[in-house]
């Protein structure tokens, strides 16, 4: 899959990884799914306090100390180390940065710094194998991305792992393989990303009002290239970046997790200090000249989904002393329902949404604004709405209500950031590349405290000047979907490059040894309330970061929803903030804003989620304000009004989205009509759906015995189940909950291929497969082993192996057993070009052949095993994906036991079992596929 994003964008730039990060690889298969997709889990993805509410936790949340046990160390040939001790969790995280991004390539070589980043996973001269094997077997979640400033590489991985991560690093610093054979097939793989890109109306917006804004400067060019220029890249040239840039004294290498610095800082000597500098001068820093001339406004008049407005005002350097003003300024403008342009665009009717980013580099940097509008709505008129806004703030001010929020959500969000150790790594190298200071963040957030009125509405006078902006809009043209549909037969003999017998031995040969460390403590179980009325509570203490995490999950998803009602459940769901009893919707959104506090419903097709965080003190509030909107929400008809014309708006984006379309006509196409997961909303359902449908249907839906809530972080258990005791305990509902029965679906008869056209879309999204088996299918260990072999990664599993890497007809492919409480699905997900899609299908079935006739090997199996129990401790390190296992075990029926048992379940599974599971579960000749996008010209034989 092609992200902008490697993570959840935070609002806060000093994250930085904001959408035009381009990431080279997903490696696992949970990263390339998403929740709305043939998913039936949520996917880990707004807020009157109480004189009580500082007694739950045992302290107060202090002035943030993010660096406070951080130590730097720089080696003799001039590597920076910058360790962490966390020993929440057994696991460390390990990253290398180095200061080289798109912003330091030539003229004619747009996009060599992110090729370069595709070619370090190809292998050394000491290890000739993909790296992603190599990660994939030490169980480590592993990946890279390049922006403007730096390209990152990045492991997260048992502790255990430390060491054998620190060699492979240090080996792909020093002596990567850049040979001609690789570098074509990864030109076709960058290519293929690239047409990912170019899929999204506002990619290409973005990228033509850049070119604009910074006419003489490599910031105007997209990070991960242009075709032009990467089907010219020559190794040499590749090689003369690698050699000039992957320097040790031009890197950063970041170690966070459990493990003892004086030990670690010895190994990283060992492994990194006998690394020659090469011979490196430092990049001269080059600061753009943002065009001064007016320029017209830039119109693209192409097939699209919705009218854009793209905006950018150009900015100072990220040390510059304004940057925490503008920080402020982007939070009071467009953070949230209560912040200023959402009222005066989004609350008027002129826009269905409004969004903006503060980007701040080493040498320069923008405010970037994208408002999406309504309908057929002038854009021209909405441009002028902007700048009258903009106009109308100066004159009466902003409040220091608003200043003091924004400042309250700016510092909440790096303390929530920094919840997992990831994460905290990667503050400190972008802080460290960026502003040569790994303390940057600390020190910019005490500068974001000392920000006042004046100074917000200077830089709004200084920089959102309408002379200084360049401006484009997005015109969609007329567009009309049509469906060509037939059943055909693909070339059916290929010849594999890869001997499977030998792949996993390649592997066990060139893997570093791990280190030998005492057995990790046993993992704690949550403690488990069921109140009176049936609401089932799982509290988790930890008190490792003073924040808490909420999940939780109703039983009143979208499978519920009747033919002519596709999109209610959503409506539900998105207007339970809009108001309630007590409050109305900007009092609820300003109760949790001041405290930097987050709280999100969400339906998908057997359950709505719920998502909610904030700092421990708040606690009462997040669980005060959750209480009120699911008890006591209204949907006045404004408001509701408003939400509905944005799921109109939303509707049209997500038909001109392939990879939307591609999982709406597979769903439909495995699931037939009358089926629960078969209704998706339309135009005229979401249009009928008036207030008293969404009142009767929460009404209905919405109850305690069918509720689950999970609560991870730092809080006293006993006070909190009091607390929620007196909150929902007298929570009350009438009779039964609703049932739904899952009618038997059975196996499409031969394959069945459906080639949805989405006009202007340079690349295909194909989706394979047909129904799976539900979470409670004995089979379900087995078949996460198996899939983990089939394409659980993009780059060390079969599917990626031959697709991928060999072939080059992708930048990713995936397979999944997407599991549900009644019912599951098989699916096999992948983005080409339009002529190499067959090929690619083609390749596919017969790799699902050999794996359903032949089966897998021991060491296969072995190696699974390994990487699906690393993965599996790594992601409950992280407090969002520990809360929601939690959650979905108790929807599942499973008990809490689980968290532990899932490891040994996975231990006990056969290489019989997973065989078997081969032979049952995987059907090459009777399947669905959805190729979304341009036309396929396929070998086509209508039968």
């Amino acid at each position: 899959m092609s992200f902008f994003s490697i993570a959840q964008r935070h609002r806060f730039s000093l994250v930085i990884l904001s959408i035009w990060v381009i990431a080279a690889f997903i490696f696992h298969q949970d990263a390339a799914l998403s929740r709305d997709k043939a998913d039936f889990s949520p996917r880990l993805h707004n807020f009157d306090s109480e004189k009580s509410h500082k007694t739950l936790v045992a302290k107060e949340t202090s002035n943030l100390a993010i660096t406070a046990n951080v130590r730097k160390t720089v080696l003799d040939n001039g590597l920076t180390v910058l360790t962490k001790e966390v020993h929440n969790a057994p696991v460390v995280t390990v990253q290398v940065w180095y200061k080289f991004g798109s912003g330091q390539e030539a003229s004619g070589v747009n996009g060599i710094a992110h090729q370069l980043e595709h070619l370090m996973f190809k292998g050394t001269s000491n290890r000739p194998i993909q790296f992603g094997r190599l990660f994939s077997a030490l169980g480590s979640d592993s990946n890279a991305f390049t922006s403007y400033d730096q390209t990152a590489y990045y492991n997260t991985a048992e502790r255990d792992k430390l060491t054998a991560l620190l060699t492979l690093e240090a080996d792909r610093m020093k002596n990567s393989l850049i040979d001609p054979q690789q570098l074509a097939s990864e030109k076709r793989v960058v290519i293929s990303e690239l047409q990912g890109y170019e899929n999204s109306p506002a990619y290409r917006l973005n990228r033509a009002v850049m070119m604009s804004v910074f006419p003489d400067h490599p910031y105007r060019l997209p990070i991960g290239g242009t075709k032009a220029d990467v089907e010219k890249f020559t190794v040499a040239q590749v090689r003369e970046y690698y050699q000039k840039f992957y320097s040790p004294d031009n890197a950063v290498l970041v170690i966070a997790g459990d493990f003892d610095t004086s030990q670690t800082l010895r190994k990283v000597e060992t492994v990194f200090g006998k690394i020659p500098k090469r011979q490196y001068s430092p990049h001269k820093l080059i600061i753009p000249s943002p065009a001064v001339t007016p320029t017209p406004v830039i119109k693209l008049q192409e097939p699209g989904g919705n009218p854009l407005l793209q905006i950018i005002y150009p900015l100072p350097q990220i040390n510059q002393p304004d940057i925490p003003a503008l920080e402020v300024m982007d939070y009071i403008l467009t953070a949230g329902k209560n912040s200023y342009l959402y009222q005066e665009l989004v609350e008027s009717g002129l826009a269905h949404d409004v969004s903006a980013n503060v980007a701040s580099l080493r040498a320069g940097g923008w405010y970037e604004m994208l408002v999406t509008s309504v309908g057929t709505q002038d854009l021209t008129k909405l441009d002028a709405a902007v700048i009258k806004a903009l106009d109308k703030l100066v004159k009466i001010g902003v409040t220091k209500e608003q200043v003091e929020r924004a400042k309250t959500q700016l510092t909440a969000s790096v303390i929530l950031n920094n919840r997992d150790i990831t994460n905290q790594a990667m503050q400190l190298g972008n802080d460290q590349i960026t502003t040569d200071n790994y303390q940057y963040t600390e020190n910019h957030l005490v500068n974001i405290r000392k920000v006042q009125v004046a100074d917000v509405i200077n830089v709004i006078n200084k920089y959102l000047q309408p002379e200084a902006r360049k401006v484009g809009f997005f015109e969609p043209t007329k567009q009309v979907a049509t469906v060509q549909s037939s059943s055909y037969s693909t070339p059916t003999q290929e010849n594999f490059g890869i001997d499977v017998a030998v792949v996993p031995a390649e592997v066990k040969q060139y893997l570093p040894p791990l280190d030998i460390l005492p057995k990790a403590e046993k993992r704690q179980i949550p403690q488990q309330l069921q109140l009176a009325n049936g609401l089932r509570i799982l509290l988790l203490p930890d008190k490792t970061t003073p924040t808490v995490t909420l999940s939780g999950n109703i039983k009143a998803g979208t499978e519920f929803e009747s033919d002519n009602q596709g999109g209610l459940a959503s409506l539900v769901a998105v207007n339970l903030m809009n108001g309630t009893k007590n409050q109305d919707m900007r009092t609820i959104a300003r109760g949790l804003e001041v405290k930097g506090a987050n709280l999100n419903f969400e339906a998908y097709r057997e359950g709505v989620q719920i998502k909610g965080s904030s700092l421990a003190v708040d606690l009462p509030i997040l669980l005060g304000t959750l209480t009120d909107v699911i008890r006591n929400s209204t949907f006045p008809e404004k408001e509701f009004a408003l939400a509905r014309q944005q799921a109109l708006t939303s509707l049209d984006s997500d038909l001109d989205d392939a990879d939307k379309v591609a999982n709406r006509i597979f769903v439909q196409s495995i699931y037939p009509k009358k089926h629960p997961l078969h209704t998706f909303p339309t135009a005229e359902s979401i249009s009928k759906i008036q207030r008293r449908d969404v009142i009767a249907f929460k009404a209905q839906h919405y109850r305690p015995d069918t509720t689950v809530l999970a609560i991870v972080g730092d809080f006293d258990v006993n006070k909190v189940r009091s607390l929620i005791q007196a909150k929902l305990g007298d929570w009350q509902v009438q009779g039964k909950p609703p049932t739904l029965k899952y009618p038997n679906v059975g196996m499409p008869k031969n394959m069945i291929h459906v080639n949805p056209v989405v006009p202007g879309k340079p690349q295909a999204i194909t989706y394979m497969g047909y129904t799976g088996i539900n979470r409670q299918d004995k089979r379900f260990y087995a078949a996460m082993i198996l899939n983990q072999i089939l394409g659980g990664d993009t780059l060390s599993s079969r599917l990626g192996l031959e697709v991928r890497d060999r072939q080059g007809l992708t930048y990713g492919i995936y397979s999944n057993f997407i599991t549900g409480k009644n019912v599951g699905t098989f699916l096999i997900e992948m983005q080409t070009s339009p002529e190499d899609a067959p090929k690619a299908i083609s390749s596919t079935r017969n790799l699902l052949k050999q794996v359903h006739q032949q089966g897998v090997t021991p060491i296969e199996v072995e190696t699974a095993k390994r990487n699906l129990i690393s993965s599996y401790n790594i992601s409950l390190a992280n407090p969002e994906q520990l809360s929601q296992k939690m959650v979905m075990n108790e929807v599942y029926g499973l008990n809490q036991e689980e968290l532990r048992s899932y490891i040994s379940k996975i231990e006990q599974v056969s290489l019989n079992q997973v065989n078997q599971a081969a032979r049952e579960l995987l059907h090459p000749d009777k399947i669905v596929v959805v190729t979304a996008g341009p036309p396929i010209l396929a070998h086509k034989k209508i039968k």
